[in-house]
This record gives structure tokens, C-alpha cells and sequence, in this order.
């Protein structure tokens, strides 16, 4: 069956999930003798799967994710002080319906970055809108956009998404004016939404990064309130992947 007669229609209709599958619907449904209604429910399936399918594009792109990690990639046996029971149940995103957040911690090259991307993306799959940032370049871009007239829009955006990621928190020091939008975007989203956090700062160094004791005390305060803390040891994958490729091959 080389067209259908409803192509057109649908094609008009812009009902590509359906238009994609009439031919092989309908070849199937010949087949199998199909109901009416049964070949219909099968064609709605497949519009609402692309619609589906396209609205998860959409979103991962609109994230922000510098790159793509999966939970799956995750060398859990590298870090065997990483509880990956934990790992697997903030991976279900409770924490972001109940708008806890998750706040993890250790040295450089552990895996907490994969992690946020991987929830991320898990958030995503599962109906919820992200962002994602490296924290000192979107402190520098909000600062910037008060320049451009973009600032309050920028803002309702990092306000509105179901899930935040902050990664690299006090990788480098904050300006006056970068600890103020930090803790404004705390203070917003604080029990309205999630914010996912990772820093090679240990949290009792956190306070030290808004530079003023009394605006470290209330954002500490509200980022830590409904929060699961997790630290992260181990050694890092670059340091290891080096040794690996620095050890000298024999030969037989």
C-alpha cells in the first residue's frame, strides 16, 4: 500500500505522529482485521509518542546541558562510598515533586557533574522542566543582562523551572552584586521549586562564598531546609584515566 487517503488530510491536519505510520497502520490493520476504533487508538498512540518524543527534545535542548551524561554511564564502582541506592531513589525525582533539593559535594572529577546532568535529563523524561548552569557563568550573564534589559526575564525563567542545576558552586569567588542574585534565586525558589547543587567546597565553606554573614545565614538556611546532603569521595576519573594511559604496555 503505497498512500492512503487520508495522507492529505492529515498532513493538512499537521498530524505527522499519524502521518509517518497510516501506511504501515493501515497495512496492519488489514492484516489483523482491525475494529475501526482499534486502528484509530492505534494512530493516536503513535501522534501522542512523537508529540511526546518532540516536547523531550525540546526541553533537554532548552536545559542548557554542557554535556549529556546518563545514569547508566555512571561508574558506581569507582566510588564505592557513593551510596548508589541513594543515587537510584533521587533518581525517581520525589525530591523534585515534594520541591526538596539535592546538594552534592566532594573533589574535582568525582562524578558530580554526571550526576546533575543524568537527573537532569531523568527530570526530564519524566515531565518536569530543567536548567542547567555552571554557577559563576550565570552569575556573570545575569549581571550582564541588567545591561541589555533582560535581567527579569532571565530571572522568572531560573524561578519557573521545576528543577535548577547549579553546578560548580564556589568554584570561583563571587562578586557583591552575584551573591545578591544567588540568594534572590534561593530565596524564589525556596519550597517552589527544586535546585540540585554540586561544589568541590565542603558546606561548611559555603557561607564564605556570599562574602556577608547575614545573606550566607538566610541562603544557607533555605538551600538546606528540605535537602538531601551527599558527599562524594574518591578519586578523580581524569587522574585515573591518566595513570592508565601513562602505564607502559608489554609486549609478549
Amino acid at each position: 500500500m503505497l498512500s492512503h487517503p487520508l495522507l492529505p488530510k492529515l498532513k493538512e491536519l499537521k498530524l505527522s505522529g499519524m502521518l509517518e505510520t497510516m501506511n504501515e497502520r493501515a497495512q496492519m490493520a488489514a492484516d489483523q482485521n482491525l475494529a475501526p476504533i482499534e486502528f484509530l487508538a492505534l494512530l493516536l498512540d503513535d501522534e501522542i509518542d512523537r508529540r511526546s518524543c518532540n516536547v523531550r527534545l525540546r526541553r533537554e535542548k532548552q536545559a542548557g546541558f554542557e554535556s549529556e551524561k546518563r545514569l547508566s554511564q555512571f561508574d558506581f564502582a569507582a566510588n564505592p562510598t557513593l551510596d548508589k541506592s541513594l543515587v537510584l531513589e533521587m533518581a525517581t525525582c520525589r525530591f523534585i515533586a515534594e520541591k526538596g533539593n539535592w546538594l552534592l559535594h566532594g573533589p574535582t572529577g568525582v562524578g558530580k557533574s554526571h550526576i546533575a546532568s543524568a537527573l537532569g535529563l531523568e527530570a526530564i523524561g519524566r515531565g518536569y522542566t530543567v536548567q542547567s548552569h555552571c554557577t559563576h557563568r550565570l552569575l556573570s550573564e545575569l549581571y550582564a543582562s541588567r545591561a541589555d534589559g533582560t535581567y527579569t526575564r532571565k530571572m522568572n525563567r531560573l524561578t519557573a523551572v521545576n528543577l535548577l542545576i547549579l553546578d560548580d558552586f564556589g568554584l570561583r569567588p563571587i562578586p557583591q552584586q552575584g551573591a545578591d542574585d544567588l540568594y534572590e534565586i534561593i530565596q524564589y525558589r525556596y519550597e517552589h521549586g527544586s535546585i540540585l547543587l554540586t561544589s568541590n567546597r565542603d558546606p561548611s565553606e559555603w557561607a564564605d562564598i556570599f562574602g556577608d554573614s547575614l545573606l550566607a545565614s538566610a541562603a544557607l538556611d533555605r538551600l538546606t531546609h528540605h535537602a538531601q546532603i551527599t558527599a562524594i569521595t574518591g578519586e578523580s576519573y581524569r587522574q585515573r584515566g591518566r595513570r592508565k594511559e601513562s602505564v607502559p604496555r608489554t609486549t609478549a
